[in-house]
């Protein structure tokens, strides 16, 4: 149970407004999927509260134990979780042209979800044993090959989106770590331009690359969603029916389930990618604002509870989330109103995942106990 102290302690702006973001994304889930399953309109409605009950269930448990316990086990648990990584590889179920999926008693688990918390756990404290010695590329290697092997592991399901999330967690905690900056800045453009050049070659010369065809369209199709072969109506479809939804919207919105888009299944995926463009066309600019502010203030209140952490450990793991929630808000966002490629990456607390809201009910439940248990002791 949670004690009268966690409780006394707890951060409230931090569950206030993640109190306010879980029902937000609730109510936009509602009418966002009513008509996927005509035949059970609240069927995801269902899972999602069922996803959160259990979420509910495991941030008690980890408020019952010490998070540090990562720290002591990080090999172990390194280990395991590339060993899990692996195994998903070889008996893995193939589900959305990716084979990141376990099935366990009819539930479908997207491991890579639950990969990256354990993994912000293990390179948090990878990090902060070589807090000061980050000032080389060659000091840096080291945490580019711990962090690599899980990153190739889900790039081979393929998952770009995932993959990319983990990038986006290395380079933002290796930061807070006192990275050198400029190189870490050369690497990021370093590594756009070799992507730039990899999609050169693959569509001149015909180069392998490790991502279906579908799937390298989405990179590139974002820029002109109406030159994709088909007018359109290929893989700039989803770009072109989230810009209409968001810009239908107007300043207050369409109103719940009266989004044409979404209600008449014009834009695919409206209850996980492009949920975004539901919120745009239903509830307006004032909605898109306010769902806007509502991650702005959660993400202040992260960094609050890092500032505020007891150890270098506790700071890097709150960073690793925060840059992991970080990332997902902006690729999702972007990819909806066409300033980003299409990856697949679906939004905090909003989309619907029974994986993607479990791993991130952990990571509350992280937060929660570093804000509670981690505190700086002052006097």
């Amino acid at each position: 149970m949670i004690s009268r102290r966690t409780l006394k302690v707890i951060d409230k702006p931090f569950l206030l407004v993640l109190t306010a973001l879980i029902v937000f994304g609730l109510v936009v889930l509602t009418s966002a999927s009513s008509d996927v399953n005509p035949g059970a309109p609240y069927i995801f409605l269902q899972k999602q509260l069922l996803s959160l009950v259990l979420g509910l269930v495991l941030i008690i448990f980890i408020l019952n134990i010490d998070y540090t316990i990562a720290s002591r086990y990080n090999r172990l648990l390194y280990l395991g979780t590339n060993l899990l990584l692996i195994l998903v590889l070889v008996l893995g179920t193939e589900m959305r042209g990716s084979q990141g999926w376990i099935s366990i008693g009819g539930l479908n688990l997207q491991v890579a979800e639950f990969a990256k918390i354990l993994i912000i756990l293990c390179f948090a404290d990878f990090l902060s044993k070589r807090q000061g010695m980050l000032n080389t590329l060659r000091e840096m290697m080291p945490c580019f090959l711990y962090m690599g092997l899980p990153f190739l592991l889900i790039m081979l399901q393929p998952d770009l989106g995932t993959a990319l999330v983990f990038l986006a967690i290395t380079m933002g905690m290796m930061f807070v770590a006192g990275a050198n900056p400029k190189i870490l800045v050369g690497i990021i453009v370093g590594g756009l331009g070799v992507i730039i050049l990899a999609l050169f070659l693959h569509a001149k010369f015909g180069m392998w690359l490790p991502l279906e065809e579908y799937q390298l369209k989405r990179l590139t199709v974002f820029v002109d969603p109406y030159n994709d072969g088909k007018g359109g109506r290929g893989a700039g479809w989803n770009i072109i029916q989230s810009l209409v939804a968001i810009g239908s919207g107007g300043l207050f919105g369409k109103g719940m389930f009266q989004g044409t888009q979404a209600q008449l299944n014009f834009l695919p995926e409206h209850h996980t990618d492009f949920i975004f463009a539901v919120v745009g066309e239903e509830f307006g600019f004032v909605g898109a604002a306010l769902l806007l502010l509502l991650f702005a203030v959660l993400l202040l209140r992260c960094i609050y509870i890092a500032y505020n952490a007891k150890d270098f450990f506790s700071t890097l793991v709150v960073m690793g989330i925060i840059s992991m929630w970080l990332f997902h808000i902006c690729e999702n966002i972007g990819m909806s109103i066409g300033l980003l490629p299409v990856t697949g990456v679906p939004l905090p607390f909003i989309s619907y995942g029974a994986s993607f809201m479990l791993a991130n009910m952990i990571a509350i439940g992280i937060l929660i106990s570093i804000n509670v248990k981690g505190r700086k002791i002052v006097f």
